[in-house]
């Protein structure tokens, strides 16, 4: 099914309609086994750390990119209502100046046993957002991040 994004100034909301509970898509999203079969976008594979899903905790990750490259990342789990939200604060690399931070909130909703899911990422500055549209189409990458996670529930059940 197609995603929608909406975007303002400093906010990206991606919403899309996944033919599988919500419990199931929750546990495709904490389960480090599960989550590393799809996270990303369309090319990239996943090496997690460290995941701890709970509040307080703290998943930390590599995105590797088809073209070889590295990116760190950090998400600081805030609030977990398992099966129905996950809040936290993504940040890339911290030991790099500009470290873009946003926040996420993700609801899992289920309607007539499919889940709507919405992700909302809310960015620090407009600028922030802005850098990356730019410089990772993360728009785009957005779109295939979740469509690449609705295509590995398709596979794994």
């Amino acid at each position: 099914m197609m995603s929608m994004i909406s975007a303002t100034d400093r906010e990206v909301v991606i919403t899309r309609l996944i033919n599988a509970s919500a419990e199931r898509v929750y546990q495709a999203w904490t389960d480090p086994e599960q989550v590393r079969q799809w996270w990303g976008p369309d090319g990239f594979t996943l090496t997690t750390h460290e995941m701890d899903v709970k509040p307080g905790g703290v998943w930390r990750f590599i995105m590797h990119g088809p073209d070889g490259v590295d990116f760190p990342n950090t998400i600081n789990f805030k609030e977990i209502v398992e099966a129905e939200k996950l809040v936290y604060l993504h940040s890339g690399d911290e030991n790099v100046e500009n470290n873009i931070r946003f926040d996420v909130t993700v609801i899992f909703k289920e309607v007539e046993g499919k889940t709507e899911l919405t992700m909302k990422m809310v960015f620090e500055t407009a600028e922030a957002l802005k850098e990356v549209i730019e410089k990772y189409n993360a728009l785009e990458g957005g779109k295939q991040h979740v469509k690449r996670l609705e295509e590995y529930l398709a596979r794994a059940d």
